[in-house]
């Protein structure tokens, strides 16, 4: 069971009080774009063994997005930040960096 802290309201839950909503940092394609690139967003999605970024919703509780860093190997959960960040902050970064010596933060096209 994932252990979860909302980083807007601040409550510590288990992942039952939040619900998943998938992969974090992907760029939306508007108006005008490529076909491709609106294909590659739907369709093309990241499902790496070890550390993921993902966005949840705390759903029973303040209804906000934020973002997780986890692995999907051995469920350890990293830390959590606002969704509104546009990558992960330096203090988790360092942590995966140290835990997972050859993880790098790539930027998202």
């Amino acid at each position: 069971m994932l252990i979860l802290t909302c980083p807007v309201c601040g409550v510590t839950a288990e992942e039952t009080e939040f619900h998943a909503g998938g992969e974090a940092h992907l760029k939306r394609f508007g108006p005008g774009s490529e076909d491709q690139d609106f294909e590659d967003y739907l369709f093309m999605r990241e499902n790496p063994r070890g550390v993921h970024l993902e966005r949840w919703r705390h759903v029973y509780g303040c209804g906000k997005w934020f973002h997780a860093a986890r692995s999907t190997t051995t469920l350890e959960v990293f830390g959590t930040y606002p969704a509104q960040t546009t990558e992960p902050p330096a203090e988790i970064r360092e942590t995966l960096s140290d835990k997972h010596p050859g993880w790098t933060w790539r930027q998202f096209k």
